[in-house]
């Protein structure tokens, strides 16, 4: 289907039914959010550890045995993984990458009403003056990211997930400044200035749409050298190093609304990836050249944000609305409020 032809998805379930194996996401926000899968090959059953009458430590058999045998015996005493621990929040869903000690990828799914700030009372509206960075004690001791790993690093502690995306309850806004929410961003001309533009531009989307979807992916792209040959190389903060930093951060969008007044079960889709180095951008920057095509990104990260099926009867967002960031000096109230910014950046 062409970029200009207007993509008509049927509505799966009750609110939009979204995903190509990453996440699916309900369409009321207070709804528990699915549980990300921990690992592609299920980890097997622990032994069973006992002690003998002579008080020797003895291992049992496995007490569950695995369909296939060559499982079984191979990873008799535990499956290593790779683990992505699955965060559940009340205003996103994300994985966390134990390795890089950041999300691997955030999803969200806003709207005009979840963006507003909800009235006091048991369910208290978000105030960011109320939230602080602190550090995800879900994760385990030995893969966590903590405080003291930004300390002087010369990175910002950039939210994947925005505060601004979470205000609709003090608890949601609380869940965004956890460190499992957070990666190392250059400050000055990325985080507190262009990034910020580009959330701010998500956020707008729900002007003109239903429905948003946002997907944010910390990323480790290679660059030519002068010999020729493609390398990755990143820096690691922390004493010890703990933390990656990404060499670039993409923001993939889905947004839907009705076709038609008339036909409210049939979607337009739209949907578009902009890839952004971690680095300084000039504010003039069209955002357009920022653009990349959706699998680029899906291969970069070894993800699949979307379905076959949905990126073919989808147009791209810049063909359905304007891509083009407001720039606003959002680091002048954060520096009053002395929150955002931990250090100089390099």
């Amino acid at each position: 289907m062409s970029g200009s032809a207007i993509a008509r998805v049927a509505i799966f379930a009750a609110g939009a039914l979204v995903g190509g194996g990453v996440a699916t996401f309900a369409s009321n926000r207070q709804q528990p959010a699915p549980v990300v899968p921990r690992s592609v090959v299920s980890p097997t059953p622990a032994p069973i550890v006992k002690l003998d009458e002579s008080g020797k430590t003895r291992v049992s058999e496995l007490s569950v045995v695995p369909s296939s045998p060559s499982v079984s015996t191979i990873l008799k005493y535990g499956n290593p993984g790779p683990i992505a621990d699955p965060l559940v929040r009340k205003a996103y869903v994300a994985a966390y990458d134990r390795r890089l000690r950041h999300p691997a990828w955030t999803a969200e799914h806003l709207t005009q009403a979840s963006l507003k700030s909800l009235p006091g009372g048991a369910d208290e509206a978000g105030d960011r003056s109320k939230s602080t960075f602190v550090e995800d004690e879900s994760i385990s001791t030995q893969f966590r990211s903590r405080l003291k790993d930004y300390f002087r690093s010369g990175y910002d502690r950039g939210h994947m997930v925005p505060a601004a995306d979470a205000k609709f309850s003090q608890q949601a806004m609380n869940e965004t400044f956890l460190l499992s929410n957070i990666a190392p961003q250059v400050g000055d001309g990325f985080n507190r200035h262009y990034w910020a533009y580009l959330e701010e531009w998500c956020r707008r989307l729900t002007g003109s749409f239903q429905d948003v979807y946002v997907f944010t992916v910390p990323l480790y792209l290679p660059r030519q050298d002068a010999d020729g040959k493609w390398r990755v190389s990143h820096e690691v903060i922390g004493s010890p190093p703990n933390v990656a930093v990404p060499t670039h951060f993409a923001k993939v969008v889905l947004t839907s609304k009705p076709a038609s007044p008339s036909t409210p079960e049939l979607l337009d889709i739209s949907t578009g990836a902009f890839v952004l180095p971690n680095a300084i951008i000039p504010d003039e920057a069209p955002l357009e050249s920022f653009v990349m095509p959706i699998e680029a990104v899906e291969r970069a990260a070894g993800l699949t944000f979307f379905s076959d099926a949905i990126k073919s009867a989808s147009s791209h967002i810049c063909k359905t609305t304007k891509c083009q960031v407001v720039v606003r000096r959002f680091d002048d109230a954060q520096k009053k409020a002395g929150r955002k910014t931990i250090a100089a950046p390099k």
